[in-house]
Parts: structure tokens; sequence; C-alpha cells
């Protein structure tokens, strides 16, 4: 069974919702990315697969993207995602 995690959604910060990347991934400004986490609408990720540049980098609040990794089985496929990078 082809896996149809993608489904879900996955926003990157910028400059405010709405905008698009390109690749069908929604851009969300670093305000409404808080929220969304703290509310906990949204997972927020640090996109580095690098993970002592992550460590680096952490927003309070996000996780690393191995730990995504590992935990992707029990992400809900609707779960928000919030990926970002410095």
């Amino acid at each position: 069974m082809p896996d149809t995690r993608g489904q879900g959604q996955a926003h990157t910060q910028g400059q405010g919702r709405g905008q698009e990347s390109g690749r069908g991934v929604e851009r969300v400004g670093p305000g409404e990315a808080w929220r969304d986490v703290a509310a906990g609408r949204a997972l927020l990720v640090c996109a580095y697969d690098d993970e002592s540049k992550c460590q680096k980098l952490r927003l309070e609040g996000a996780i690393t993207l191995h730990d995504l990794q590992r935990r992707l089985e029990s992400v809900p496929k609707s779960q928000e995602l919030i990926f970002y990078c410095a």
C-alpha cells in the first residue's frame, strides 16, 4: 500500500499564510506558526538533517527531523506540519 502521508498539510515559515512556494507548500509567518504550535494545531519541525545544527537552531516546542521520522507512524495524516530552517 503506498504511503499517502503527504496528504496532510505541510507549511514553511515565510512572509504570510496563503503564499505558495511553488511545490504546493503553504508559507506561514512566524507569528501564525507560533500560535498554531502553541494551540496544538501544528507540529513544528526543524528541517535540518544534521542533528547538531538542529540542536543549535532549535526553537521552543520544535522537534528534530529525526524525531519526526522516528514518530512518523504515530503522526496522523491530517497533522499540520510546520518546517523551519534559519
